[in-house]
């Protein structure tokens, strides 16, 4: 066998394509960067999915442009006057008071001016946490609300909510007494 073979085309390659083997040509210039830029629009991509997702998900997202009307726009509603019940004082119903600030003696103050004004008080203890800001009396019926109302306006400042879970007690009516409540002297 022959250890040497004739010269041809093929052994006369110039010597600037920097060659490695019969196919093998040198890498384009800029061709690093080609995965960098498909990594970026997939990263794009995903994100762009995930936003349209989650606003899909939850309904929280607002994609309206400033500017550009929006196709579901609504007329401001009209503003009408709620009807609310008169504040009544109602014996029968049971109210149970909670105090909900570090304040001792807080829940036993309130039980005792709501008594004097006519109320029957049942419970009187420690709400389950002592940070509540704003004192709040909740009713569970639509129809005890001139009850609750009657107990608000004895707690200046005070508010009412309409709890149809219910506020862990039996009584009719709940107050839970917040930070804004001033003891009286005395």
């Amino acid at each position: 066998m022959p250890t040497s073979y004739p010269k041809d085309r093929f052994d006369d390659l110039p010597h600037k394509l920097d060659r490695v083997g019969a196919h093998r040509a040198p890498a384009k210039r800029g061709s690093r960067w080609v995965a960098f830029w498909w990594a970026l629009a997939a990263t794009a991509l995903l994100i762009g999915l995930g936003a349209v997702g989650l606003s899909v998900l939850n309904n929280r997202l607002n994609f309206t442009i400033p500017g550009i009307a929006s196709e579901t726009a609504t007329e401001a509603p009209t503003e009408t006057a709620v009807p609310t019940a008169e504040p009544t004082t109602d014996p029968s119903a049971s109210v149970t008071v909670l105090n909900g600030t570090p304040t001792t003696g807080v829940a036993r103050s309130v039980g005792d001016l709501l008594t004097a004004n006519g109320w029957t008080v049942g419970t009187t203890t420690d709400a389950d946490t002592e940070d509540i800001a704003t004192t709040t009396v909740y009713y569970a019926d639509a129809t005890l609300e001139g009850a609750a109302r009657g107990v608000a306006a004895l707690l200046p400042g005070s508010a009412i909510s309409l709890s149809v879970d219910g506020t862990g007690s039996d009584a009719t009516l709940t107050v839970v007494v917040g930070s804004d409540y001033v003891m009286p002297e005395g």
